[in-house]
């Protein structure tokens, strides 16, 4: 199974990410709860890349160590404004945009591995991992 690199612009295509994440997790062997977590997570951070910096992209890639395990990873990425404080961030219920402030705390808890990277005016790289 190859990656795959989905353009994030629209609320369209955020409906892909969802979907193409989903079908991905579901071809790799993933149960249906996890496929379920992959897209929502896939979701909500393909919404911040929208609504946070207008534009950017969504890899998927199939992941395999050197133990035999396989996951899946999504790396989320824009050159968007970035994220000055990242630990309020992360926190339920702080929100710039007036949302919940769910989406990055949320996802963190849904996936095994969860990295984040942002430089002010420079945009933002979220990585994930969900292992099989």
């Amino acid at each position: 199974m190859e990656s795959i690199a989905i353009l994030l612009e629209t609320e369209q295509d955020i409906v892909i990410a969802r979907s193409e994440v989903r079908s991905m997790a579901a071809a790799m062997g993933f149960r249906l709860a996890d496929q379920t977590r992959l897209a929502t997570v896939a979701s909500e951070l393909a919404r911040n890349v929208v609504k946070y910096a207008g534009r950017g992209r969504l890899i998927a890639q199939p992941l395999f160590d050197a133990d035999g395990r396989s996951g899946l990873r999504l790396i989320f990425e824009d050159q968007g404004p970035g994220i000055a404080d990242i630990e309020a961030a992360m926190r339920d219920g702080y929100s710039t945009g007036g949302g919940l402030g769910k989406g990055l705390p949320g996802s963190r808890r849904l996936v095994d591995e969860f990295r984040i990277e942002s430089h002010v005016g420079r945009g933002t790289r979220v990585t994930v991992i969900r292992w099989l």
